[in-house]
């Protein structure tokens, strides 16, 4: 099964391409990363995706065959965007209440107990978190809702690297669950980031996003080994050179 599958994909404002002609198969039970430049069209993808908006061309399905944006698709995906939205003057315990609320399921002694372990109090309102716990508490939401994929925008951008370490190492233990049960055990996760450093010990599914468009998919070791890459970093960085010079310079 593949957790995300496009076709065609694309994505036009105005008469500017955001993102064109992709054509993807993501295989489930995958930590995925879409990694390229500001500007290349990872974020419409994860819009897409999720159903946040329409493509313009091309189809997009998730989760096996379901329509990206339709019900059985999103009781299926949480999203967490880049600026970790929360409310940010209701308490931690009003925003789990929230959260339950909103959706069809939501496994809140997980989310306790999670947050208990991470030290966040349940009465602070979460503007007074610090932004790694803000990150976490999304994070913890999010999985709370037992979804089977994961989706990430720019998670680790604006955090510290400890705060990094540690959201990641959340995100890697989710993917890990269940493995025993089959090959799809587990969240399968597709997240979006510049903080290759970080992606190097989580992803195992690279896809490498250039205007618009995918340049490069693939399991990471497969790609490493067929580009003769010590690393993902590594490779990324000198696909980027060879096919736009002027990104990395």
């Amino acid at each position: 099964m593949n957790i995300v599958e496009a076709s065609g994909l694309g994505k036009r404002y105005g008469r500017t391409w955001a993102l064109r002609e992709c054509t993807l198969e993501i295989p489930a039970g995958r930590v995925a990363a879409l990694v390229g430049p500001n500007g290349a069209g990872k974020t419409t993808l994860l819009n897409l995706a999720v159903g946040l908006t329409a493509p313009s061309a091309g189809e997009v399905t998730v989760l096996g065959d379901l329509r990206a944006g339709s019900p059985a698709a999103l009781d299926g995906i949480a999203f967490v965007a880049q600026d970790t939205p929360l409310y940010k003057t209701l308490s931690v315990a009003d925003m789990i209440y929230v959260t339950r609320r909103l959706n069809r399921r939501f496994d809140q002694p997980y989310a306790l107990a999670r947050l208990d372990e991470l030290g966040i109090p349940l009465k602070r309102k979460a503007g007074k978190l610090s932004g790694g716990q803000q990150a976490q508490l999304a994070l913890t939401l999010a999985l709370a809702r037992r979804p089977r994929l994961l989706v990430l925008d720019e998670p680790v951008a604006a955090l510290d690297p400890i705060a990094r370490h540690d959201f990641m190492a959340t995100v890697l233990a989710a993917a890990a669950a269940g493995k025993g049960e089959g090959e799809e055990g587990g969240v399968s996760v597709l997240l979006s980031s510049h903080v290759l450093t970080e992606l190097e010990r989580v992803t195992s599914y690279l896809v490498l996003i250039m205007r618009g468009q995918v340049r490069l998919a693939g399991e990471v070791d497969d790609l490493l080994a067929a580009h003769g890459h010590a690393s993902l970093e590594e490779l990324a960085l000198h696909y980027l050179r060879e096919t736009a010079p002027e990104v990395t310079r």
